[in-house]
């Protein structure tokens, strides 16, 4: 059983090639290292004892997209990861991420139509629901108009696959996911972002270890407990084992309709506070933290309702706030190779 996950030597793709390796798929990746780094593949195999086979090109580029499918015409199923996903960069690079982000999934479908690869797992998000009127948020909620070009381009994503599946004979599940935060046990892979992080976590285990002088918090004046920005954060692993859980749901022909959609989250909200108290506790340590002008395409809150995809899909988020702050604590210790002594 061959699967291709694009972007999988990122964050959530090369979590998702180990739990793809421990049920015994083999796995190719197509990764362009816009944002990750070819040592992962070799960190990969050191977690489940297989390295998977890596090709290093843009899918982007339409032919060497079609080349690679002409010679891997025995693909059961794609994973696609492989996207630009910062939000405040989106805004002011709004046709780098249209055209990465678009062009590589049409490549993609073009492939699978011509080679007759029927499954597609769409790496999707929440930030197409934009600011819900409900909460949680359910698969049936209406989706907003994109708060940044990146939500954008995922909404447009899933339109473009739902206008394929009408014309051929694939199927898609898209997954939209909520925050993935946290780090594979082994301490082996985490969250590693080129440069400075976009994304809270890291930026906390860096301003932690020593790396950042202070981590911003982005607003103190929304309207929630606390007034910072609430999310719904979901641990990588849980995640990375709903994107198997589909494709063998897709394989084992188990699905209901051509394009299934679930939402990935725990169905709890989280504000930034929450999370910065989290770390503080089982770090043992006290974060420099400073509170700054909210960010521009951000949302006030948002959580998931899980129960269509623990109902349907058959998967459930298990891990809490501390064990996903924890190892990404433990991941970030162990890559820069020291150890930050409790304060307590």
């Amino acid at each position: 059983m061959k699967i291709l996950v694009t972007g999988g030597t990122g964050y959530i793709g090369s979590h998702t090639v180990v739990e793809l390796q421990h049920k015994g798929y083999e796995v190719v990746i197509v990764d362009n290292h816009s944002n990750s780094s070819a040592e992962i593949a070799d960190k990969i195999a050191d977690i489940s004892g297989t390295k998977p086979t890596l090709e290093i090109f843009d899918l982007a580029d339409q032919a060497l997209t079609a080349d690679f499918f002409k010679r891997n015409k025995d693909l059961k199923g794609i994973i696609h990861f492989a996207a630009y996903k910062a939000v405040g960069e989106s805004v002011a690079e709004p046709l780098m991420y249209y055209r990465n982000n678009l062009v590589s999934l049409m490549n993609i479908l073009e492939g699978m139509k011509e080679n007759n690869i029927p499954n597609l797992v769409f790496s999707s998000s929440c930030t197409v629901y934009g600011q819900p009127d409900e909460l949680p948020v359910s698969e049936k909620a209406p989706i907003k108009f994109a708060e940044s070009p990146y939500g954008n381009t995922k909404q447009i994503s899933e339109e473009i696959i739902r206008d394929t599946l009408h014309a051929s004979e694939l199927n898609a599940i898209a997954l939209r996911y909520f925050n993935p935060i946290g780090a594979h046990d082994s301490s082996i892979i985490g969250e590693l972002p080129l440069g400075i992080p976009n994304n809270l976590v890291p930026f906390i285990t860096q301003t932690a270890i020593g790396l950042r002088e202070s981590l911003s918090v982005f607003g103190d004046d929304y309207e929630t407990p606390d007034g910072t920005a609430i999310r719904d954060y979901i641990h990588v692993v849980d995640l990375a084992k709903a994107h198997v859980v589909a494709v063998s749901r897709m394989i084992d022909s188990n699905m209901n309709q051509k394009f299934e959609i679930f939402n990935l989250g725990t169905g709890i909200g989280y504000s930034v506070l929450d999370v910065i108290k989290s770390f503080e506790k089982v770090s043992g340590l006290k974060l420099n933290y400073k509170i700054v002008d909210r960010r521009e395409g951000d949302i006030t809150k948002v959580w998931a309702n899980p129960d269509f995809s623990n109902e349907v899909l058959g998967w459930k988020a298990e891990r809490d706030l501390d064990n996903m702050v924890d190892t990404a604590w433990k991941w970030e210790q162990a890559y820069r190779g020291k150890t930050i002594a409790s304060s307590h």
